[in-house]
């Protein structure tokens, strides 16, 4: 039986990054290096050269001319594959350079 002032690991972890701004800021760029690299492959992720999130903007660096320009076209879609992957919408825009 829990008492009222118990929670869960989940909910006592979630409390903690939502306090600390900085801290969470931290984890969803590992976050976010991961699902870059599951979402996009092997070929995308060769391409990729720097991996920002940065005020809720996640800045992609591209080596490929031609490769930056078809992702331009997908930026909503990479920014909902992100934040789906996230469990909320925290990406704000994507910036691919």
């Amino acid at each position: 039986m829990r008492k009222s002032n118990d929670v869960t690991l989940k909910e006592a972890m979630q409390a903690f990054l939502d306090s600390s701004k900085r801290i969470k800021m931290k984890v969803y760029q590992t976050k976010v290096s991961k699902i870059w690299q599951q979402a996009m492959g092997v070929t995308i992720t060769r391409y990729t050269s720097e991996l920002k999130v940065r005020n809720r903007k996640l800045y992609v660096v591209i080596t490929s001319a031609p490769l930056r320009e078809e992702l331009s076209y997908g930026k909503e879609k990479i920014k909902k594959i992100v934040n789906e992957e996230l469990g909320e919408a925290y990406i704000e825009e994507v910036v691919i350079r």
